[in-house]
Order: structure tokens, then C-alpha cells, then sequence
């Protein structure tokens, strides 16, 4: 979607199949201005882009003139007053049902007065089906078919033949009529309740926010809606509630439960100066936390738009489905026309004639099809929100589970990002007090060299450095109790006259195996070099253990580093990498993925920073680690809301399974559609056994796509 692109997403109601999605999406398109129109069956969404000339007015305007209606939200609708309807139309139909089922089992004569039977049916026609024949009416006015006009025509048939015959008791159909109703209806009644499970994680999700947020404003505290919190504040946080809003700890010390948002199930210690994200759980300790973003901009908030998109996109896979359902009805319905024809050519009478096309239309309602997908999308899509997988779009989802080769960047990625002090190596041998002069010198210096000494140095008392300035790219002077020092690189300290040759092999040693040096010296009053400090990145303790879990799903791992050759190779060895590449500026990532394409692979890329988002956007798949920048985590398909590189084989492992239930609902919607019709043709399935397999396929779909709510990581 272009900058300049508008989005509307709006909740439709009155959808009852795959057709009825296909038919509101032509008549979106063809609105001046709309660039696309996608309407999901399963969450019951609409969503239109295009340019500011389109308006919501005229979508919902456009929507109802075909015949359908739209919600203020996209929630799925209310189901619980079905309940009543179902239990009433059971109570009229069982009389109905029950001798058929005792003159089939028992034998004998069980039927009971056909004026009573049609007193019984005429409220479950007319009342229960009254929803069919409004979708069909919508469905004809639109010169288009749905499983309304299926149902419609079928029952009305079956109702009407027996109305015609009411004096041959033998020939009534009343109760197939109104059984197919009552079944069609629970089917759908089972199919909603189903589709607000598909919704459970968006739910919970929206369950983080707490109503109130209690600040300190000009000295009082008060409590106050949620909504009128705003950047500034100072929310206070009591031990058990819910971060009102991302912010920095300004006072306190606890733990946050951040688990519903990021998947870790550790709690993360907190304390002054930390960030913490809204709606997470404060642990034991009372905060004070300076509120920096709200509403739309929270964490939070962003994670709702990302999992609400993925689970209202279609993907790839489910072009074919709508294809077949925008013919599927018109072509039910010839189907129907022959089949009635051809018993009535072959001599059969019109009641068998009759009731085989009627068992024709109801078997053949393309609502699996329809759900096929979209369930198992939102299912998979929640899933991995949980475990803190934000899956951008269905079209990430589908691509992921066909990923080959996975290229990770290093520093932030594969490694913690944080330097450590590795070894300290000085001419004088006092490691002590060479730690604590360099670390003097970098006092209030946001280096990430400099955080690694203050580490290191933690508890030893510092020296003042006076007239500290900073070389940018090169280290830092200082005065430290009438001595001047550096501390910085080999050529800056050259140039300072400091000869650092007889560290040089020390250096060398450390660089072999993946380190920077920096070296310390006193430049004044006399040049001499006073220790050499190596700082090295380390690896995360996960990143061995998700190396292995990719090899099991049969993917290539491959490293992507500006680092020399020693060091990177002695990585890729400790990690079991299938291959590296060193010594990178960021445009040869980029031309390394689009070579691995070339040869035919499915690369996904994982990185965290800036300088990844061209290969990211250059590769099959970008899974961008929230740990890092934002240009990465917008340019990348799938966003991991930790740290953690054991999450890229979880996502490809969960997109695998979420494909493979796409394929077998799919798989289940074509061959139930291919069996049943010609079954039902042929006069092998009655019109009440046609009603409840249809009706219970939707629900095996659905159900299908929710046992994703079971799968785990291997």
C-alpha cells in the first residue's frame, strides 16, 4: 500500500458462504478509486484500499446495496440467541423426524396427519428459514448465487411438493424440508462459535489494556481513563497491575510479566532507567514510569494492527478457492436442473426426481471452501502471537514454510550486541589499575565499549577525569590527576607519538579470534603504552540450540558478517553454520541473497539493524528481531518480538503447520464438494443426510484449523 494509499477495514454481516465474500469483493473493486478489496469469510472483515476519493460512506453504501451489512467493528457477530431459535425448530421438527426414523428402524406405519406435519413445518419454513430466503433475495438481486439460494430452493421444493401431495401421505417431505433447516442453522450456529475461538489470541491481546491508569500530575495523584493518558505522565504502577502504557522506570525496582506480549514466560527484572511495554504485569515492586507513547503508538497497539491485517489477508493458496466458489453456485444449480431432468427422462417419478436435486443443492453450499483457509490463517496467525511471532501477512505465513536457506546477520542477531571485556593484556602488569584508568576516561560516555568497562570495573572506586573529549570513530583524552591519557585505536594513539608495537602479537591474537582492540596509553608528560583492553561480543545462548532446530526441518543456515575471516569462521564452527560469509558491507548482503535466489533457493533473511533492512527487503522472507531498529522490523514479513533466534525455526516450523492444515482443509472442502454432488445426483444421499454433511463440514474445517491452537515447537 502506497504512502498515499487510504485503508478501511469494516465488519460485514449477512455472509453465509465463500460466494457471498466473492460477491462483495466485485462490487468493492468496481467503486472508483478502490486499488483492492479482500472480504474474509472467517473474520467477517472487509478491507479496501485506495485513493482519498474513496470513503467509508460509499463502501458501506455499496455493501448494502448488495445486499449485505456492515458493523462498526469487525468482531465477530453475537451468536447466543441462536441458541433459542435452534431449540424451537428441534421442538417442531422431532415430531416430524420420529416416525421416519421408527417406520425406517421398526417398520409399520408411523406417520402422523399430514395437516399436523404441515402445521409443524410451516413455522420452521417460514420463521427459521427466513434468514435463507432474505440471503437468497440478496443473492438474486445482486444476479448472483450464494448457499442461501441452495438451501432456499431446495427446501421450498421439497416444502412445496409436499404441500401438493398433502392428500398422499406417502409422498410428503415436510420433515426433510425442515430438517435441513434446523441442521443448516446449527451448522452455522456451530460454525460462529468455532470462528470466536479462530479470534481467541486478537482477544487476549485486547485484554491487556486496563481501563485506568493512576499518574502523578503537578504533585496529586488521581485515577483516570485510559484514554486520557498522555506522553509525559507519570504513572504509578502498584505491585499485580497492568502497565498502563510504554514508558521509562523513573523510581522502582521489580519484575515485568511480559508474556502475552513478547512469549517469554520469564518475568524481566526492571529498574531505573529500563523501558517497559503497556500492558505487561508489574511483579512485587511499586513503579514510577514516565509514559512515552500511547494509544496507537504503543508496542501493544502495533501488535494488535500487525495480528489483526495477517489474520484478515488471504493468502496465495486461497486464489484457487475463489475462483471456484465465484462459479461454484450457478454451476450447483445446472447440476440440480440435469438431474431432475435426467430421473424424470429415465422414468423415475417427480417426488424422486424431485428430492435427488434437492439432496444436490444442499450437499454442494461451498462454505468449507470458503473457510478452508482464512480458519487455518487466523488460528496460525494467533498461535504464534502468543509465542511472540508477529506475522505480518497471510502471504509471510505461506512463503515461510517453504524457506530453504536462512542468512543471519551477526551482532544483535546470532550475538548479544553488547561487548564484554574479554581480556586485558599490559606492559606494566597491573591489570587492576589499567581497568580502572580506562574506565575514568569513558565516565558518562553511551559507547557500547565503554558500557562493557563500566561492567567490568563495577565496584572499584574511579579517579575524576577532567577535560574529557571524544574522537569520534577514533576513542576518548582525558586528564586524570595531572596525566594525560587516550585510549582509542592503534593509529590514533600513533599519532598521539604512543609506539604500540609491543602489543601488536597480543592484539593479533585476540582480532584471530573475533575481538576489537582499543588500546590505553599516557600520552603526557611521557608517550608510553600502558595496556591493551579486547572486547568481544557473545554469542546468545539460544543461537546453537536454533542452528540445530533448523537443520531438523531440513534448512540451510548460512552467516552474514562484517567481521574478519578468523573470527567469523570460528563462529560458524561454534554454532554449526552450513556456511559464512566475512568481511561484508551491507550492499553484499543484499547481492549474496539475490544469488542464492538465482540458484533457486527460498532465503529468509534475520537481522536487527538499519544496515539489514536492504537484505531483508531483498529476500524471500525478513524476520526482524523487535529488539532492534524500526526500519528493520517494517521492512521484514515477520517480526520476533524477542531477542531470540530460537524463534526463526519456531516461525518456520509453525508456518509449515499452518500450510499443511490450509492444504488438508482445502483438500477436504474439494473432495466433500466432488463426492457428495454426484452421490446426491445419483440418488445415494437423501436430502437429510446431504443437510447435516454440510452442515458439520464447515465445522470440520474450523476445527481442523484450531487444533493449531495445540502445536508446540519440536
Amino acid at each position: 500500500m502506497s504512502a498515499s494509499a487510504t485503508e478501511y477495514r469494516l465488519g460485514i454481516s449477512g455472509m453465509t458462504c465463500a460466494a457471498c465474500a466473492t460477491r462483495i469483493e466485485k462490487v468493492l473493486r468496481r467503486l472508483p478509486g478502490v486499488d483492492s478489496a479482500a472480504v474474509n469469510l472467517a473474520s467477517e472483515e472487509a478491507v479496501v484500499t485506495g485513493s482519498s476519493a474513496v470513503t467509508r460512506a460509499a463502501i458501506q453504501s455499496a455493501v448494502e446495496k448488495a445486499g449485505y451489512g456492515v458493523r462498526a467493528d469487525a468482531a465477530t457477530e453475537k451468536v447466543d440467541n441462536e441458541v433459542w431459535f435452534l431449540l424451537l425448530g428441534a421442538a417442531l421438527t422431532l415430531p416430524l423426524l420420529v416416525p421416519m426414523v421408527l417406520e425406517l428402524t421398526v417398520g409399520g406405519m408411523w406417520m402422523i396427519n399430514p395437516w399436523i406435519q404441515l402445521a409443524l413445518a410451516t413455522p420452521v419454513q417460514v420463521g427459521l428459514g427466513l434468514p435463507f430466503y432474505l440471503g437468497a433475495w440478496r443473492a438474486l438481486r445482486g444476479f448472483s448465487g450464494n448457499m442461501d439460494l441452495l438451501v432456499a430452493i431446495g427446501t421450498s421444493a421439497a416444502f412445496g411438493l409436499s404441500l401438493f401431495m398433502i392428500d398422499n401421505p406417502h409422498h410428503l417431505y415436510f420433515e426433510s424440508a425442515a430438517v435441513i433447516i434446523v441442521l443448516v442453522r446449527l451448522g452455522k450456529w456451530l460454525e460462529k462459535r468455532a470462528k470466536k475461538r479462530t479470534l481467541s489470541a486478537l482477544s487476549a491481546l485486547n485484554a491487556l489494556w486496563p481501563a485506568q491508569a493512576r499518574v502523578r500530575r503537578d504533585g496529586i495523584e488521581s485515577e483516570i481513563p485510559l484514554q486520557q493518558l498522555m506522553s509525559g505522565d507519570i504513572a504509578l504502577i502498584r505491585a499485580g497491575e497492568r502497565v498502563p502504557a510504554d514508558g521509562k522506570v523513573l523510581v522502582g525496582d521489580s519484575e515485568i510479566d511480559e508474556s502475552l506480549i513478547t512469549g517469554e514466560s520469564r518475568p524481566r527484572v526492571v529498574g531505573k532507567g529500563d523501558r517497559v511495554i503497556g500492558g505487561s504485569v508489574n511483579g512485587m515492586g511499586a513503579l514510577e514510569v514516565e509514559v512515552a507513547a500511547v494509544g496507537a503508538e504503543t508496542t501493544l497497539a502495533r501488535i494488535i494492527r500487525m495480528v489483526t491485517a495477517a489474520q484478515g489477508a488471504k493468502a496465495p493458496i486461497q486464489r484457487l478457492a475463489d475462483q471456484v466458489s465465484a462459479i461454484f453456485v450457478p454451476v450447483v444449480l445446472v447440476i440440480a436442473a440435469i438431474t431432475l431432468g435426467g430421473w424424470l427422462l429415465a422414468g423415475a417419478g417427480i417426488e424422486t426426481a424431485l428430492i435427488n436435486a434437492v439432496a444436490v443443492l444442499v450437499i454442494a453450499c461451498p462454505c468449507a471452501l470458503g473457510l478452508a483457509t482464512p480458519a487455518a490463517i487466523m488460528v496460525g496467525v494467533g498461535a504464534g502471537a502468543k509465542r511472540g511471532i508477529l506475522i505480518r501477512d497471510a502471504a509471510a505465513l505461506e512463503t515461510a514454510g517453504d524457506i530453504t536457506v536462512v542468512a543471519f546477520d551477526k551482532t544483535g542477531t546470532l550475538t548479544e550486541g553488547k561487548p564484554r571485556l574479554q581480556g586485558i593484556k599490559t606492559t606494566g602488569g597491573d591489570d587492576r589499575q589499567a581497568l580502572i584508568l580506562a574506565t575514568a576516561l569513558q565516565t558518562g560516555s553511551t559507547h557500547a565499549l565503554a558500557d562493557a568497562l563500566r561492567r567490568a570495573a563495577e565496584g572499584l572506586a574511579l579517579p575524576l577525569a577532567e577535560e574529557a573529549r571524544v574522537v569520534a570513530g577514533r576513542g576518548v583524552t582525558a586528564r586524570i590527576d595531572q596525566r594525560q591519557y587516550i585510549l582509542g585505536t592503534a593509529k590514533m594513539l600513533q599519532e598521539n607519538g604512543v609506539d604500540v608495537r609491543s602489543l601488536y602479537d597480543a592484539a593479533a591474537n585476540f582480532a584471530a579470534d573475533g575481538a576489537s582492540v582499543s588500546y590505553l596509553a599516557e600520552t603526557a608528560p611521557q608517550p608510553q603504552l600502558i595496556a591493551l583492553f579486547a572486547f568481544a561480543d557473545q554469542l546468545k545462548p539460544s543461537a546453537a540450540p536454533a542452528i540445530a532446530a533448523l537443520h531438523a526441518l531440513g534448512v540451510k543456515s548460512l552467516m552474514l558478517t562484517g567481521d574478519n575471516k578468523g573470527a567469523a569462521a570460528r563462529i560458524a564452527a561454534e554454532l554449526g553454520l552450513d556456511d559464512v560469509r566475512a568481511e561484508l558491507l551491507p550492499d553484499d548482503k543484499t547481492h549474496i541473497v539475490d544469488a542464492l535466489q538465482a540458484e533457486g533457493a527460498k532465503v529468509a533473511m534475520v537481522g536487527d539493524g538499519v544496515n539489514d533492512a536492504p537484505a531483508l527487503a531483498a529476500a524471500d522472507l525478513g524476520l526482524a528481531m523487535a529488539t532492534g531498529t524500526d526500519v528493520a522490523i517494517e521492512t521484514a514479513g515477520i517480526a520476533l518480538m524477542r531477542g531470540d533466534p530460537a524463534l526463526v525455526p519456531q516461525a518456520i516450523g509453525l508456518a509449515r503447520a499452518t500450510t499443511r492444515k490450509i492444504k488438508e482443509n482445502l483438500a477436504w472442502a474439494f473432495v466433500f464438494n466432488l463426492l457428495g454432488i454426484p452421490l446426491a445426483a445419483f440418488g445415494y444421499l437423501s436430502p437429510i443426510i446431504a443437510g447435516g454433511a454440510m452442515a458439520l463440514s464447515s465445522v470440520a474445517v474450523i476445527t481442523n484449523a484450531l487444533t493449531l491452537n495445540r502445536w508446540r515447537p519440536s
